[in-house]
């Protein structure tokens, strides 16, 4: 793993977010997508080199609409950065780590990415993501 790539934070209004985020960091999200796939609404900010996610549902049985009904607002997972990652999801399943997905799929920002169970890390979501090539 190369470094973090963003933190994701679920969100129950991206609009009502965005503006907060906004204020809060000094300027406007770069980048506002939607992944159909997961059922969510994303904006990503900028503050220095660290990049936030914000995540929205946009139906009721996403990942998102689910980790919000359970525990509210606030930090939904850690993203890391990996050069190749599907070697990096063999080593981590040889490693004794639960993948929630077996191969990479489509992400938000133009990435590949995978999920660990977080029961294997400390209850922490980790999402790996590699740029698409």
């Amino acid at each position: 793993m190369n470094k973090i790539e963003h933190i994701g934070i679920a969100v129950k209004n991206l609009e009502e977010s965005n503006l907060l985020f906004e204020k809060l960091f000094g300027a406007p999200a770069y980048k506002q997508e939607e992944v159909e796939s997961e059922g969510v609404k994303t904006s990503f900010f900028m503050n220095g080199p660290n990049k936030i996610e914000l995540l929205e549902a946009t139906r009721e049985d996403s990942p998102i609409a689910k980790f919000i009904d359970k525990k509210g607002e606030g930090i939904h997972h850690i993203a890391f950065d990996v050069d190749d990652i599907v070697s990096e999801m063999e080593r981590l399943k040889n490693e004794g780590f639960v993948l929630l997905n077996e191969v990479p799929k489509s992400g938000a920002d133009n990435k590949l990415v995978a999920f660990l169970h977080p029961k294997t890390t400390n209850g922490v979501l980790i999402e790996l993501c590699q740029e698409k090539r």
